[in-house]
């Protein structure tokens, strides 16, 4: 018996000898609060929520002492808890640990399951079963269990007790309010993780099993879930797609004798393409197009930081684009993790000119097409050096290029070019040159409607897989040499 604030007297149902009614309630008390059922900054009486889901004091005390380590609840005096929402930036830090963690008993575990990955399959099944039935409780228990048997597997009991203290079991079904849409995508990427580890293949396993994680959480980010994870994750989302449009240039840029249009699309919420317009002393423009490693947060992280140091850099007097960039790829370097780098295309034109001075550092080359005598030219502003931020003492070289009237410059990222159909092609190089060809008339804003309607018609419904970034400037008459 408990007694409850009004003094009543209700029975809490004990739990079986083998534990049922505890692990039934529990689960209950999760599907519930995962889903909504309690508003956030609602107080809620522990003793009250035993008598509910039928458990006893010990029992929930732990719940929610898991409850609050992952963010859904806070406990406090009296017996009580007040429930929250989780705390965005920590639960992405917290699967950022997971993916490295992973990856290490990937490594270490392919030794150990080489031939021995019944027990995985058997609750990669239990997964596909889970989804098949809409039972998000089975399913996240089976990948919880898979996963831990890879870490068991590796015989690195720090790893293993890392999971624990993250309780990444409780945070895999807290990922979910409600079944959401084509989940059997995610459980279907196991598969080749099994595969590797049954052939003893460690560090393929290791990078799939990175690559899994870093794909979950970016499900997550796209799920229609209504858990408080989502929620939350949503409205960070969209607060940090505001603050990443304002870094791009506005859309009623007037750049003297060229006509320019834009177009940004990322293949996420937020991504790491990045394009800019500077305008410069003596009349000059700056013009760049970068592609970040990556997607996502991180990505558009590292494209900041590449626009603040690109900024920094040129609106400060300078003669030489090679030291510039040279200087631009060290505070890169020097702000990045080892892994993010980015190819940068950024140019210097003088419209009084038409002379455009530029670096290349491993970017997509822009291509320039020329009208001429009824028939075209094509010149490609080809890369000279590696994208920044892999190496900080790493050297650029400069080029330079001579406009005429009527020319047409197209910037691009690949996920324009590489945008693929149903059989895996890619859209590619020569089919934009081609397009850019037939396009000696259009405008600059109908050459960017055609090249994303042969783009759409080439992919064929099939998803964006990388954001794409489109610059096309039509050089006009007016500023003559």
């Amino acid at each position: 018996m408990v007694l409850l604030n009004d003094g009543t007297k209700k029975s809490v149902t004990k739990a079986s000898a083998d534990g049922n009614s505890i692990g039934l309630g529990r689960t209950r008390l999760e599907r519930e609060l995962f889903a909504g059922r309690y508003r956030p900054g609602q107080s809620v009486q522990l003793r009250e929520i035993a008598t509910k889901y039928e458990l006893d004091e010990q029992s929930v005390l732990k719940a929610f002492a898991e409850f609050q380590a992952v963010g859904m609840a806070k406990l406090s005096g009296n017996f009580s808890a007040v429930i929250q929402v989780p705390n965005v930036k920590e639960m992405q830090d917290a699967y950022e640990i997971r993916a490295g963690l992973e990856e290490i008993a990937g490594r270490t575990a392919a030794t150990t399951l080489k031939g021995n990955t019944a027990d995985l399959r058997r609750e990669l099944e239990g997964m596909r079963l889970a989804i098949r039935n809409g039972n998000l409780d089975a399913y996240a228990e089976h990948d919880a269990r898979f996963h831990r048997a890879i870490l068991k597997g590796s015989q690195n009991e720090v790893l293993l007790r890392v999971w624990d203290t993250l309780a990444f079991d409780l945070r895999i079904r807290a990922a979910f309010g409600k079944p959401p849409k084509d989940l059997l995508e995610v459980v279907e990427s196991h598969q080749p993780i099994v595969d590797a580890l049954d052939r003893g293949r460690g560090r393929e396993a290791a990078l799939l099993l990175r690559n899994h994680v870093e794909t979950f959480l970016e499900y997550l980010k796209k799920s229609e879930s209504d858990s408080g994870f989502h929620k939350a994750l949503r409205r960070d989302l969209e607060g940090a797609k505001d603050v990443q449009q304002a870094f791009f240039p506005p859309e009623t840029l007037s750049i003297p004798c060229l006509s320019c249009e834009t177009f940004y699309q990322p293949a996420n919420e937020i991504g790491g393409d990045y394009y800019d317009f500077l305008s410069l002393q003596n009349g000059r423009w700056g013009i760049a197009i970068g592609d970040v490693s990556g997607k996502g947060i991180g990505a558009a992280l590292l494209m900041a930081s590449l626009q603040a140091s690109l900024r920094a850099q040129a609106l400060q007097p300078h003669l030489d684009l090679s030291a510039l960039i040279g200087g631009v790829n060290r505070l890169v370097y020097e702000s990045s993790p080892t892994h993010f780098f980015a190819s940068l295309f950024y140019a210097e034109y003088e419209p009084a000119t038409r002379v455009m001075k530029y670096v290349n550092a491993g970017h997509n080359p822009p291509i320039v097409v020329r009208p001429r005598n009824g028939s075209f030219e094509i010149y490609r502003l080809d890369a000279s050096g590696m994208p920044v931020g892999i190496f900080g003492d790493a050297e650029f070289s400069c080029s330079s290029f001579q406009f005429e009237v009527g020319d047409v410059f197209v910037a691009y990222t690949d996920g324009i070019t590489e945008a693929e159909n149903r059989q895996g092609e890619q859209w590619g190089v020569p089919r934009l040159e081609t397009l850019l060809a037939s396009c000696s008339r259009a405008t600059s804003e109908q050459i960017i409607r055609r090249v994303l309607d042969e783009v759409s018609t080439f992919a064929k419904g099939q998803p964006q897989r990388d954001d794409m970034t489109l610059v096309v400037m039509d050089v006009q008459q007016g500023c003559e040499v």
